[in-house]
Formats: structure tokens, sequence, C-alpha cells
């Protein structure tokens, strides 16, 4: 599965386009919260978050993985469940997203880069 940077903009049909490759209609993501992109594709979020690390300077510290559920929408659409989660230096111990204020910001990063 293609792997790649969104700093503009994706829409949801082209989401579902490289989710079709791998997972029908799930995709896996990796939030940046400081810089406002996100990775999307490829089998693994750490895969994701090897990509925006080498490729736009993002930090360990401040991508977080998601999965994006294509045929949902609301609350529905973004799961906070990844591997790449786990920081307890930062004091996240699980996969999900503990802090509010970063579940929030992943909220607004997706809906303004997912049209």
């Amino acid at each position: 599965m293609e792997t790649k940077i969104v700093k503009e903009g994706i829409t949801r049909e082209e989401l579902r386009a490289l989710a079709h490759e791998q997972y029908g209609d799930l995709i896996k993501a990796v939030v940046d919260v400081a810089q406002g992109i996100m990775g999307i594709g490829g089998e693994l979020h750490i895969d994701i978050q090897s990509l925006l690390i080498g490729q736009s300077g993002s930090k360990g510290d401040t991508t977080w993985g998601i999965n994006l559920y294509l045929d949902k929408t609301g609350d529905d659409f973004i799961e906070f469940d990844s591997m790449v989660n786990l920081k307890p230096l930062i004091g996240n111990r699980t996969r999900g997203v503990e802090d509010e204020a970063v579940r929030a910001a992943i909220r607004n990063i997706v809906a303004r880069l997912v049209h």
C-alpha cells in the first residue's frame, strides 16, 4: 500500500482508493500535531511515523497513530489506537490517546485535511 504525507488535503475517495489496496474501509494514519500534517497508508503505523520523521522532520512525541473508518462519520470516523501512541515518557501509557487536548488537535487536523 502506498504511504504518503498529506499537507494540503485529501478526499475520502482518494483515501478509499488507498485503503482498498489493503484494509477495505479502514486506512491507517499518523498525525503530527505540531506541524498539522498526517501520513496515510502503509501496513503499520510505525512505517507511516518513520516517513513523517524522515521526510518532514516530525518528532516521535508529536506524532499519533489513528485509524480512519471511511464508511463512518462523526466520532466513529477516527479510532485512537496504535502502538506508536505508547509514550510513557510523556505520560501516555496506552495504545490510545489519553490527553483530550491532543485528541481534539488530531480531530481538527483530520477535519481540515480530509474533505
